[in-house]
């Protein structure tokens, strides 16, 4: 079972998805009319629907991913060290987030 999950492992570092990740340029994403015109089709698209929940989760998945790539959030780890100053307000803003999911998805239902 070990080496099921180091294989997916090795494939998903040898993706460099999170590498591709970290080098993202918001900016220039929210410029690019190939991602800017269907993510404003999808925004309409929920409001046409009434689709509440699921404007929320979009917003709150744009957030978190904004968050995480603060200074704040940054500056957690420095020369290898993870900063405990930072360890609180990083893991309450995650701890938010997946409490406002678990009631949208679970607890709230419509």
């Amino acid at each position: 079972m070990t080496e099921f999950f180091a294989s997916i492992i090795d494939w998903f570092v040898a993706t460099r998805v999170p590498e591709q990740i970290n080098t993202v340029d918001i900016k220039g994403l929210f410029q690019n009319s190939y991602f800017l015109v269907p993510f404003i089709g999808m925004v309409i698209y929920f409001l046409y629907k009434q689709a509440v929940n699921n404007l929320i989760i979009t917003a709150l998945a744009i957030f978190l991913w904004w968050f995480s790539g603060t200074d704040f959030v940054r500056g957690a780890v420095v020369g290898g060290e993870l900063q405990l100053s930072r360890v609180l307000p990083v893991a309450g803003v995650g701890m938010a987030g997946l409490a406002i999911l678990v009631y949208l998805l679970f607890i709230k239902q419509d």
